[in-house]
């Protein structure tokens, strides 16, 4: 089958790889659609931090955000997944250790993140294996391009969950990506008062265009009183701006990350009673994403400028923009296209 692969940084390309096989445990899902988000470009300019560490080496097969239908089970797999439309979990534990036990599989020190960690092959191929533990059912109502958002939609349901985001509550996003605004419609659909912060006239306009009345520079922000501020971003002047900015006794929620450390001020969240959450991954979101979008409470399908084959897969993560393309932060892959 074909899948883009990164050999080194800056180099990627389409190669002919062995077909996947569903392991006991396992099912094979042949890909719909997948995107493609800031993770993926970190690995194709070698700024990705697990290439440090080593939990990723090249060649890497990338893609974490995805959907399709199983084509193939292993042993143990009952037969009703067979031709489901599914998305499912980036983070695979081990299953056995406390973390995984107890719920928290996404932080297993053993994990497995597909298309990201300890050499999982990633989603923009023609197939994907993937364990049945991990797969989300996705209903008729979630089209392609709303279930390869179901992974950027989890983490943004999580950290909306985290800011408490109730009805009357004045909410700040700092980042108008692809996530930050997911959690900025989110937010909105529970009731919240939502302001979005963007870097660029571009993302403000977009930001805009979905219904945020509240768009923002750093520069003219006005003084107001929030009682949550979500961290989107991967700038590392964001952080500690997320803790000035919140209400005193209010949730400072921190799930974008910035290549290099961010500083925050620990008087600050102890002298205002402040309370911080950190956001790894849409486990545990997922479903909740899923919901969402089945109900038609959020349509993010606006948020995806274009859909791509996979030969034009090393362009996008270079950062040009594909013919065509509309004002959204997100880039999909048809591996099934040319």
């Amino acid at each position: 089958m074909r899948a883009f692969v990164i050999t080194g940084p800056g180099h990627g390309e389409v190669q002919d790889v062995p077909e996947p096989e569903a392991a006991p445990g396992q099912v094979v899902v042949d890909v719909e659609r997948a995107g493609v988000c800031g993770t993926d470009a970190e690995f194709f300019s070698g700024h990705m931090a697990y290439l440090r560490t080593g939990d990723a080496a090249y060649p890497i097969r990338i893609g974490h955000e995805w959907c399709g239908r199983v084509s193939a089970v292993g042993d143990g797999v009952g037969q009703e997944w067979l031709g489901r439309r599914v998305t499912g979990d980036t983070m695979l534990g081990c299953g056995r250790c406390a973390r995984c036990t107890g719920g928290r599989q996404h932080l297993c020190a053993d994990r497995y993140e597909i298309g990201i960690r300890r050499g999982w092959p990633g989603a923009l191929a023609e197939r994907l294996a993937v364990p049945a533990s991990a797969l989300v059912p996705l209903p008729d109502a979630v089209d392609e391009a709303m279930g390869a958002l179901v992974e950027p939609g989890g983490n943004a349901f999580r950290a909306v969950r985290a800011a408490d985001a109730r009805p009357g509550a004045r909410v700040l996003v700092l980042g108008a990506g692809t996530i930050g605004l997911l959690v900025a419609q989110m937010a909105a659909t529970d009731g919240a008062e939502v302001h979005v912060l963007g870097r660029s006239e571009r993302s403000r306009t977009f930001a805009a265009s979905l219904g945020v009345a509240s768009v923002w520079t750093r520069e003219t922000l006005p003084a107001l009183a929030f009682d949550a501020v979500v961290d989107a971003s991967n700038h590392p002047d964001m952080p500690r701006l997320a803790v000035e900015r919140v209400e005193p006794g209010g949730r400072a929620v921190f799930i974008g990350i910035s290549g290099e450390p961010s500083v925050v001020d620990s008087r600050d969240l102890v002298l205002a009673d402040v309370t911080a959450v950190g956001i790894l991954s849409g486990s545990g979101g997922l479903a909740g994403a899923v919901d969402l979008y089945a109900a038609g409470r959020v349509d993010p399908r606006p948020l995806v400028a274009a859909t791509v084959g996979l030969h034009d897969v090393a362009d996008v993560l270079a950062g040009r923009t594909p013919d065509g393309a509309g004002a959204g932060p997100k880039t999909h892959v048809d591996p099934r296209g040319l």
